[in-house]
């Protein structure tokens, strides 16, 4: 597995694994030695960068990625988060430096590690002054807890203050082939400030994978249920993406994860996604997106057939959307 840089000379594999799905968001996730094996096969994959929060479960998920990475866990990043209320995303967000300080604890005991390498604001508090974030964090790095700061769905506005009092190391966002609004601000700013850019659901919560369309059923528990993209409708008119990215698959003897996955790693070196997935395969086939080269021509042809496109339907329902780009 190739190697890329974050901010501050972080150093990771050129893909990550985001360990969510395995626990939260997409229904009951796995069994407890299931989780761990995948996490533990990603590592033997050559994966060594890996994403956590206490939001997921709540807090089972930490539990999981450091049981399963104890072994290792001088070769790779852990990255988790902080910023919701008891931990429990549906309850809104709090990062009051007590808070952010108690959250860093308990992570600690959870991951069973000396040190979080990578510690996210969930989600932009804006009640707490972001100078007061990012100095809560100064002085957790400081006492040798964490190692690196990062924001999560951050505004321009706020990356800025941040990084004024503690450098951010990498900004966590969504980006894809079907969500591209970070091409506007975001990228400029990160390219200027030096900070990493670790997309989440670069594979569009599974849309571009090509295996869902307008007739797939999500469990009760799937977030997929409540995003207004994820309407049958949606799903039937955003079909013409997922299309065209197969074509360009077939020519370039991959599928259509690796040309989604190769097309954000050809955007910056400094790049670095984080799929999901809880099977053997899905793995394989999204590390695999790593070795798939792809040519100017290529992404020229890539671009031109995405941009005659428009996705259909927001990527968050309202109370959600509200969170994000603060």
């Amino acid at each position: 597995m190739q190697k890329r840089m974050l901010g501050q000379g972080l150093e990771v594999s050129a893909i990550g694994y985001g360990c969510m799905g395995l626990s939260y968001g997409y229904g009951p996730g796995v069994n407890r030695q299931d989780a761990i094996r995948m996490i533990r096969a990603a590592f033997d994959r050559g994966v060594t960068f890996f994403d956590t929060a206490e939001a997921y479960g709540p807090f089972t998920n930490e539990e999981v990625v450091g049981e399963a990475l104890a072994p290792v866990r001088d070769s790779v990043v852990i990255a988790t988060k902080f910023g919701f209320q008891e931990g429990d995303a549906t309850r809104g967000v709090d990062s009051r430096p007590d808070r952010i300080r108690q959250v860093a604890d308990e992570a600690l005991r959870r991951l069973k590690a000396d040190r979080i390498d990578l510690f996210y604001q969930h989600r932009v508090d804006t009640n707490v002054p972001m100078e007061d974030v990012a100095g809560t964090v100064k002085d957790l790095i400081a006492q040798g807890k964490v190692k690196h700061f990062g924001l999560s769905e951050a505004s321009v506005a706020s990356i800025r203050r941040a990084h004024a009092v503690q450098p951010v190391t990498a900004l966590q966002s969504e980006y894809s082939l079907w969500w591209r609004e970070p091409e506007k601000e975001i990228l400029p700013t990160l390219e200027e400030l030096r900070i990493g850019f670790v997309p989440f659901s670069p594979l569009g919560k599974g849309f571009l994978t090509g295996k869902i369309d307008a007739n797939t059923s999500f469990g009760p528990k799937d977030f997929r249920n409540i995003v207004p993209r994820f309407t049958p409708e949606a799903r039937q008119a955003n079909q013409a993406l997922v299309d065209e990215i197969s074509a360009i698959a077939s020519s370039k003897r991959a599928t259509p994860a690796q040309i989604a996955l190769a097309w954000l790693l050809a955007q910056r070196p400094w790049i670095v996604p984080i799929p999901g997935t809880t099977k053997l395969p899905r793995l394989e086939e999204n590390l695999g997106a790593a070795d798939v080269q792809l040519s100017q021509d290529d992404l020229r042809r890539i671009e031109i057939a995405v941009s005659k496109i428009k996705v259909t339907g927001d990527r968050y329902p309202a109370h959600l959307a509200a969170r994000a780009g603060r």
